[in-house]
């Protein structure tokens, strides 16, 4: 699936940013300013077309996941989103999926035709915790947006999600990745898939992160590709035990 990456940047806010893999990227390109939000090259992706004249980014792609080493409502960004907003629009025949961290400051920064929401977006919340879902989710919850999901990530410990489901088309997890990577326990994930299931809404187990913890085990995933490996096999584990 494509990224658009707009901008470039972020600050951290909250205790799922500690080991953000944007400043770890960074520092492995010998950068120290990941807390400046700039204005990326690939900023007009949508609109690029190839050399037969047609849009290099087409609907046959798949989900078009925006901003995801940044924050699309990052207020350092404010004079380029209207800009966004308009390529966005313009491109309807693609689905575009922002992930948030900020939605309870995302309202002020939609565009003013908004209305309930564009029907090629999608707004994902982030939330890592229950003090971070007890403050985001209220507000997403009453958020005007015709798709939206959750997503926690990086999962720091099992998070009540039931009171917030209403409305919301998929709940996303995910453990942590990196060296100093906080441990992602099975128990969460299995009350969590519980929960989800018996709301009838849609459960995604996208990683498991790179310190996962089963049976009062603990396993090292170090790679990537490793991690959503064995979430692909814990999907099924869990849709599994349901049956």
């Amino acid at each position: 699936m494509p990224n658009w990456n707009m901008w470039h940047g972020c600050r951290k806010i909250s205790p799922g940013c500690l080991n953000c893999y944007v400043y770890s990227m960074d520092r492995a390109f010998g950068k120290t300013d990941s807390f400046m939000v700039r204005k990326n090259a690939d900023f007009t992706l949508p609109l690029k077309k190839n050399r037969q004249g047609g849009y290099k980014l087409k609907p046959e792609d798949g989900v078009v996941y925006t901003c995801i080493t940044s924050d699309f409502f990052i207020e350092d960004a404010d004079c380029w989103r209207q800009e966004a907003w308009d390529m966005i629009r313009k491109r309807s025949d693609l689905q575009f999926c922002i992930i948030t961290k900020r939605i309870t400051q995302a309202e002020s920064r939609l565009p003013d035709d908004w209305g309930e929401g564009y029907e090629n977006v999608a707004l994902a919340c982030t939330v890592e915790n229950n003090a971070m879902a007890r403050l985001r989710l209220p507000v997403f919850r009453d958020f005007p947006a015709k798709h939206k999901l959750i997503f926690c990530a990086p999962l720091l410990e099992q998070v009540e999600l039931g009171e917030y489901l209403e409305g919301i088309e998929e709940v996303s997890v995910g453990g942590e990745s990196g060296l100093n990577a906080r441990p992602c326990r099975w128990e969460w994930i299995e009350e969590m898939y519980r929960v989800c299931r018996d709301k009838n809404v849609p459960f995604t187990l996208h990683q498991l992160g790179s310190l996962f913890v089963m049976g009062g085990k603990e396993y090292r995933l170090p790679t990537r590709k490793i991690q959503h490996e064995q979430a692909k096999k814990a999907q099924q584990l869990l849709e599994k035990s349901a049956n």
